[in-house]
Order: C-alpha cells, then sequence, then structure tokens
C-alpha cells in the first residue's frame, strides 16, 4: 500500500532523472504527479489513485538508435519493482521480447526493494546493442518489411468492461493524436475505441493501451486492408479507407441509475453516419437502433 514515505523517494527518484534526462524524459499524466507530491506533503489524506507513469527516450551508443524506456510506479514502490518495458525500431520482436524479459530478471536479483530506474536505464545502456547483434537483419530487409506494414491500413474495434479513469481517458486520446490515427472512443459502461490508420502504428497503440490496468479489453473487430504500393499517392489510398477524419473522444446522452451508460441509441447513429453500422451487433448483441 502507498505510504508517504514511498511518494518521497517516487519522487525524489523522478527529480534525479529529470536532471539526468530534461529533453528525455515524459510524464504521462501531469495530475498523477501533482496528487503524489500533495499527497507526500500531507496536502491529501489518501493515497492518490492515479500512477505515476513516464516515458524515457535514450539515445544508445549505436548511430541513430533510440530505445524508449516506459515505465508505471506502482502506489507500492520501491517496495515492489515498477512495469518497465522498452522498444525501439531497432529491435525485432523477439529481440524486444527478450531484453525486457532479461531486464526484468536483473531487477528482481538486484534491486527489489530498492529505487531502481536508474540502474534500468544503465543496464539498458549497456546491454541493449548486444540484443540488436543477436539477429542481424539486413537494412535493405528491414526497409522492405517496413514498406509492407505501411501498406496495410488497418481499423481496431476495441471493447473495454468500462472507461471512467481520466487518466485512462486522456491516453486513449492523446495516444491516438500521437501516432496520427483517426477514430473515437466513448467512455462509460462498456467503453468503446475504435483507431484506423497504418498497421504498424494500430499495433503499437493497442500494445499501450491494453497495458494499462483493465477489468476486461479486447480487439472485439479487426479489419486489414492492403494499398495499392504503386499508386504515388498513398494520402489518398488511405484516406479512403479512413471512415473518421480525426480522433475524438465522443460523449452521449447517459443513462441508468449512475449515469455510467451512454445513449447506445446516438453511438449508433454516429456509426450509421461514417458507414459502420453494422459494428453495432458484435459490440453488444443486438441490431442498432437510433434514439
Amino acid at each position: 500500500m502507498s505510504s508517504p514515505t514511498n511518494a518521497e523517494a517516487q519522487i525524489s527518484e523522478l527529480e534525479l532523472l529529470f536532471s539526468m534526462f530534461p529533453n528525455e524524459l515524459l510524464v504521462d499524466d501531469q495530475l498523477a504527479l501533482a496528487e503524489l507530491r500533495d499527497y507526500m506533503q500531507g496536502k491529501m489524506l489518501s493515497p492518490p489513485t492515479s500512477r505515476l507513469q513516464f516515458t524515457v527516450h535514450l539515445q544508445l551508443d549505436a548511430p541513430n538508435v533510440v530505445c524508449v524506456l516506459s515505465c508505471a510506479i506502482p502506489p507500492n514502490y520501491p517496495a515492489v519493482l515498477p512495469e518497465i518495458s522498452t522498444r525501439s525500431d531497432a529491435l525485432y520482436r523477439t529481440q524486444q521480447g527478450q531484453l525486457n524479459t532479461d531486464l526484468q530478471e536483473y531487477l528482481r536479483e538486484k534491486c527489489c526493494g530498492e529505487i531502481c530506474m536508474l540502474n534500468a536505464i544503465e543496464w539498458i545502456k549497456e546491454h541493449a546493442a548486444t540484443y540488436m547483434s543477436k539477429e542481424t537483419i539486413p537494412v535493405e530487409k528491414r526497409q522492405t518489411d517496413n514498406r509492407i506494414k505501411d501498406a496495410i491500413c488497418t481499423r481496431l474495434w476495441i471493447y473495454s468492461h468500462h472507461i471512467y479513469n481520466k487518466e485512462k481517458r486522456k491516453n486513449i486520446v492523446e495516444w491516438a493524436k500521437e501516432l496520427s490515427l483517426t477514430g473515437f472512443s466513448m467512455p462509460g459502461k462498456p467503453g468503446v475505441v475504435c483507431v484506423e490508420g497504418p498497421q504498424s502504428a494500430c499495433e503499437e497503440y493497442w500494445a499501450r493501451v491494453k497495458k494499462l490496468t483493465w477489468q476486461r479489453i479486447l480487439i472485439r473487430h479487426r479489419e486489414d486492408t492492403t494499398l495499392d504500393v504503386t499508386n504515388v499517392n498513398m494520402d489518398a489510398e488511405i484516406r479512403m479507407f479512413q471512415k473518421f477524419t480525426n480522433f475524438e473522444e465522443k460523449i452521449f446522452d447517459v443513462r441508468g441509475n449512475k449515469g455510467n451508460h451512454m445513449d447506445l441509441g446516438q453511438l449508433y447513429q454516429f456509426l450509421n453516419e461514417r458507414e459502420c453500422g453494422d459494428i453495432f451487433p458484435l459490440y453488444f448483441g443486438v441490431e442498432g437502433k437510433t434514439s
């Protein structure tokens, strides 16, 4: 369980990292950080409900290779280990998975019960290059693979038992915009998220979202379309695939005693206007009706 002592250790470590990586460290939710400070200083009696999450972009010794470290701090850290994962365009999925597995093993052996972010960063900077060399992939093949992935547009229809948490809602919107995806999210119970765009960006989005703490979340339906790579105007091809022009959070009229159920008739109308009303039965098991 979180305590002011744990909060103080978390804040002290983050301030140290800020001093070392002033331009490379990004806190995902400034409100979570502010609440943690208030709790540490006794301005809040109850522990914060939001978890502190941040990313660090590490420039490795290899030329033009960046490794992104994502970290979620549990309330009782450093008594327990943080949730740390890394990703890099220079690593294939198998390499990346092995790197993360070995990093967790190192932290379990060396850092249990102690602040460990700096140790994790140093370990990554020291060892990441060895994972890149374990499975050498020609640059030409990697570029070809990327072109093939970029030539596939994907639409993910994501279902969640509920979406209430303001931090999750913020991440859902901001990550979609960061990855240049279009679509929408509907908070409440149940929660609905749709993202569309290049396959690689959609997969990255889903990888981030599913790592958050959920009662239940899954991809209810997936659509993949291969674009015409001979077409010089790929942007036009992508626009033909898209059902949405941007990404937004949609708030419909609320229903139910607790006011946490969105008007599904308005959702159905919204989907119909974008020629995707046929997705409604996949989510709710009944044909859609407008309000």
